[in-house]
């Protein structure tokens, strides 16, 4: 890279990788302190009982859901350096609100606006990453992304815990109350700080006052070129651009069957299985052996990022993700399996997250070919979407708490999901070649035109 890329490469992973990976951290933080709170006195003073607590799950999982698309329009025409800080001063400010909640209904409105206002963010930075890095950045940063995440799971019990039991009583207020106010609290203020740095898009004019105009237009050439009714929402040619092209359909399945590669650590089925067998262990290992899965997460993760980026090559990363998820099946399947491999088999189903770079990194460079920033948008957010309408029922389904410490069901349908990933794999690698050839099909018009333009 020329001396002027790197110093824009360099702003940017200040400026928006950073925020972004702060901002993911929080969303965790958030997302836990309700577990946290539930375990730790919410329950007894709300008087919750039954399934009340899925339900609450439940309405959480019903805001993500419902606010996926209206967030993919939205930031179309109101600037992501707006829209995603906001949604991160919404929720948190929601969060501490969760505090304020004396009734079962209140506590039901709460978690479904924060599910609402969180969906902004995960396919909101996928789409501002495509926006500003070339195809050989996304992987990794999309990696380090998603890493922080796990980040956020290893830290959120041992803070809340601490906060619970430092805080119990202060101001009249319970533990549990103040795990919300200042989780939420400390969210506010790196909010702040992306309405002031976080940059708009680089081809909305006035970016960011730490960006040149010649870094600007630099970050413009890098990237394909955009459509000029890119950002357009219009209903009818929308649908049209969307559902008349490959992309979303493939995009979206695969979507499903990678999320559904992660179900053993997504399910949390290591602490059900450490909690059925928990006069053999310690008691602190239901809070402390896990972290070796997020661990394990985290490495493979940001290490499969790196490698893709080095090698421009993702086939390689899904068979490897494939074959370490069929091996964890295959040991789990086997109900006679000693503790030594059982505990090899958890911590290698941290592997999983082998795909978040795959998938979201190669959507990205799929998408960002076509220009069209609003089809973008919306694949990403139905992305997303998709998983999160998929374990509404994968779980309870396949891996129920009630069938530890051994889930046959589960075990089968991971080895299925497993060639189903490849298979899938197959699809992208095809729609990868499509799109690269419609890319340049546009560009050798697009210079044609210019050759006819100059000539006249």
């Amino acid at each position: 890279m020329s001396r002027l890329e790197k110093q824009l490469v360099r702003k940017l992973d200040c400026f928006v990788l950073v925020y972004c990976c702060a901002a993911y951290f929080f969303n965790y933080l958030d997302r836990s302190a309700f577990a946290n709170a539930y375990v730790s006195g919410l329950k007894e003073s709300l008087g919750l009982h039954g399934n009340q607590y899925s339900i609450l799950l439940s309405m959480f999982t019903a805001g993500n859901v419902v606010g996926q698309i209206p967030h993919a329009l939205i930031i179309q025409k109101i600037s992501p350096r707006i829209w995603l800080p906001t949604t991160l001063i919404t929720w948190s400010i929601l969060t501490m609100c969760s505090a304020a909640c004396k009734t079962y209904a209140q506590l039901c409105a709460v978690r479904f606006l924060q599910g609402l206002m969180e969906s902004s963010l995960y396919s909101g930075t996928i789409y501002v990453l495509g926006s500003w890095y070339k195809p050989s950045e996304i992987a990794k940063r999309t990696a380090i992304f998603t890493a922080v995440g796990q980040v956020g799971s290893m830290f959120a019990g041992i803070m809340m815990t601490a906060m619970n039991e430092s805080l119990h009583e202060r101001k009249s207020l319970e533990g549990w109350q103040w795990v919300f106010i200042i989780d939420g609290a400390m969210g506010i203020p790196f909010g702040i700080f992306g309405l002031l740095f976080f940059p708009s898009l680089p081809e909305s004019g006035k970016v960011a006052p730490y960006l040149s105009k010649e870094e600007i237009q630099l970050a413009l050439d890098r990237l394909p070129p955009r459509r000029e009714d890119g950002h357009s929402i219009n209903l009818r040619a929308l649908s049209r651009r969307l559902f008349c092209s490959p992309n979303i359909y493939i995009l979206t399945l695969y979507s499903m069957i990678g999320c559904a590669l992660e179900a053993y650590v997504v399910q949390s089925l290591f602490i059900l299985y450490l909690k059925f067998n928990a006069s053999s262990f310690p008691s602190h290992a239901t809070t402390t052996y896990p972290l070796g899965i997020q661990a394990v997460a985290i490495v493979s993760n940001i290490g499969a990022g790196y490698v893709i980026d080095m090698t421009n090559r993702r086939i390689p990363m899904a068979i490897l993700a494939s074959i370490l998820q069929l091996t964890v099946a295959l040991m789990l399947l086997i109900p006679t399996l000693p503790t030594t491999a059982t505990f090899v088999a958890f911590y290698l189903s941290g592997t999983s997250y082998i795909v978040n770079p795959i998938l979201y990194g190669w959507a990205s460079i799929i998408c960002q070919r076509t220009g069209d920033d609003a089809t973008r948008s919306v694949i990403l957010y139905v992305m997303s979407m998709s998983q999160a309408i998929l374990y509404t029922f994968w779980g309870i389904a396949l891996y129920p708490a009630d069938d530890a410490p051994y889930w046959k069901k589960g075990g089968i349908a991971m080895v299925v999901v497993v060639f189903a990933f490849l298979g899938a794999t197959w699809a992208m690698e095809w729609l990868d070649r499509r799109s690269l050839s419609e890319e340049r099909e546009r560009g050798a018009e697009a210079r044609g035109l210019d050759v006819v333009e100059k000539m006249d």
